[in-house]
């Protein structure tokens, strides 16, 4: 494997943002399918999936990503990698006594039996902001044991998901070395994401280099950048050896003012990827590169 090859990840729905942000948002199975094959014949060799109810808010409902799974294989063999990690409205959420809310984790297993390669695993709790509303998003150690166990069962490859230093070197660290995953590991650096989720980092180059440089010995990694961060991030994990994610769950806008399509990032992206000397890599370069069966 020639080692100028990129992957990219198309992350085309995300469990936030609303048609109303951005109409282009793909929230239906026939459209997110439809949105990731344009994204595949662009360049991109990774999805990144959450789905939606019929009324557009969050599940992590296994019929409903069975579906998405099945329609985005008919069209091609991009890698599919479904979310664990939900959404803020829907079935995601739990209303406590206290006016806030818990994120289901229950309903987070879901999309780990709809026939996924890849899932993500957030092995963390965090509080998540959104509007004037705040959840607790419970993945506590007990809990990212059960998670595991779940990954480990059905022959899911993890795509470890951090976004500060603890999460690299707490239950990420544990969990590998207690053989929850095998080389190489996957590892998703999320960054900028502070404004919506408690203890996650902002994008700066020197943040994101600390980070790289706190992974766990065989890993590959990938970076998304939330907002404005996008571009300059992706950028800079291309320069470091690294692998991109873009789309509508990270990013609406293409410039000020302007509403993206999850096409026109990976188009843009796969430019970048081509003026730095680089490759991107198709849907079964990126399996090898990933140690997926």
């Amino acid at each position: 494997m020639s080692n100028n090859k990129i992957i990219v990840t198309i992350a085309p729905t995300g469990g936030m943002a609303k048609k109303s942000q951005n109409p282009n948002l793909p929230t239906q199975p026939e459209e997110i399918a439809d949105s990731v094959y344009r994204c595949y014949n662009a360049g991109a060799s990774v999805a990144a999936l959450h789905v939606r109810r019929p009324d557009d808010q969050a599940t992590c409902n296994a019929g409903i990503y069975r579906r998405v799974n099945e329609l985005v294989r008919a069209k091609c063999n991009i890698v599919i990698n479904n979310s664990t990690g939900g959404g803020v409205d829907g079935d995601m959420l739990i209303e406590r006594l206290d006016g806030l809310f818990d994120v289901n984790f229950e309903e987070r297993l879901k999309g780990l039996d709809a026939g996924a390669e890849m899932a993500t695993f957030d092995c963390f709790t965090v509080a998540a902001i959104h509007g004037k509303r705040e959840m607790l998003v419970s993945t506590t150690p007990s809990q990212c044991d059960k998670l595991a166990e779940r990954f480990k069962e059905r022959g899911i490859k993890p795509e470890w998901e951090v976004f500060n230093p603890a999460h690299i070197l707490q239950d990420v660290t544990r969990l590998i070395a207690a053989g929850y995953d095998k080389p190489p590991y996957f590892v998703n650096i999320v960054l900028n994401a502070d404004r919506g989720f408690q203890g996650a980092m902002p994008y700066t180059p020197d943040v994101l280099q600390m980070m790289v440089k706190l992974l766990p010995k065989d890993s590959i990694f990938n970076v998304s950048a939330i907002g404005t961060a996008q571009l300059p991030a992706t950028t800079h994990a291309i320069l470091l050896g690294g692998h991109v994610r873009v789309g509508l769950e990270d990013n609406l806008y293409y410039g000020k003012g302007v509403h993206a399509t999850n096409e026109m990032f990976v188009e843009r992206q796969v430019r970048i990827i081509r003026e730095l000397g680089f490759e991107p890599a198709t849907p079964d370069e990126a399996r090898q590169m990933m140690g997926l069966a």
